[in-house]
């Protein structure tokens, strides 16, 4: 195999990883916004929450958008290399090249912004409280949303099992959910001593144990992209000199 060959070879076998990869995030975008019971859902019925929470809300369609990207990506580096079209080719460079230069600007703004992060999720805490007092064990939606994001992460309330005092749920019951116990029933004595953890620490912990992954797949991102970025101008270049 000559070193055409070969340039062709590894601009299919990139592009077919990132065509898996977009497939796979398109999947994971398009579950989020359809899943009625994701937690992200409950967020949103949240009233009078932070604006920036809108943020957060939208990370389905910032999946989506990702996957729709990193499948036209794949595409046109298996075409561009199996055609040996250049104008597919350039055109994957610079979608790359922009694409790399977002998530070095994001990497960067989330660095830059942490703290206002971590003031937003005070905030969302206090609101999210304030919203599971009023409504659940009364609002059904809330309720079921709030049972099943229990039943998943195995914790209780948002902050801990305080969130659900004076919620219609314990004043009718004299109980706290089940979820909130590690035996049922949960009475309010057994609540105070056996509670669980609260959502928030759960998915907290959560990043925490999977950091490493994380920088991991994101390093691995970022050094795919640049490798796809140098063999498609490699490849660029070559068809004029075949």
């Amino acid at each position: 195999m000559g070193c055409f060959g070969f340039l062709k070879l590894m601009m299919f076998a990139f592009n077919g990883i990132i065509f898996l990869a977009g497939a796979t995030i398109l999947g994971v975008g398009i579950w989020v916004k359809v899943d009625s019971n994701s937690l992200f859902s409950l967020l949103d019925k949240i009233p009078g929450a932070p604006e920036e929470l809108n943020q957060v809300l939208n990370v389905g369609y910032l999946l989506i958008a990702v996957g729709a990207v990193l499948l036209l990506l794949g595409f046109l580096g298996c075409c561009g290399a199996i055609k040996e079209s250049k104008c597919m080719l350039l055109l994957f460079f610079i979608i790359v090249l922009l694409v790399f230069i977002a998530e070095v600007a994001g990497a960067v703004v989330i660095l830059v912004f942490k703290p206002l992060a971590e003031n937003l999720i005070r905030d969302l805490g206090i609101k999210t409280a304030e919203n599971i007092e009023k409504d659940y064990g009364e609002n059904p939606d809330v309720t079921a949303l709030w049972n099943s994001t229990m039943d998943t992460l195995k914790c209780c309330g948002f902050n801990n099992y305080t969130d659900f005092t004076g919620s219609p749920f314990v004043t009718e019951t004299k109980e706290y959910p089940s979820q909130c116990c590690t035996s049922s029933p949960c009475p309010v004595v057994m609540a105070q001593t056996s509670a669980v953890s609260g959502c928030l620490d759960k998915l907290v912990g959560l990043i925490d144990e999977n950091s490493v992954v994380i920088i991991a797949v994101a390093l691995g991102i970022a050094v795919l992209e640049i490798s796809a970025m140098v063999v498609s101008m490699s490849l660029y270049c070559h068809i004029d000199s075949k």
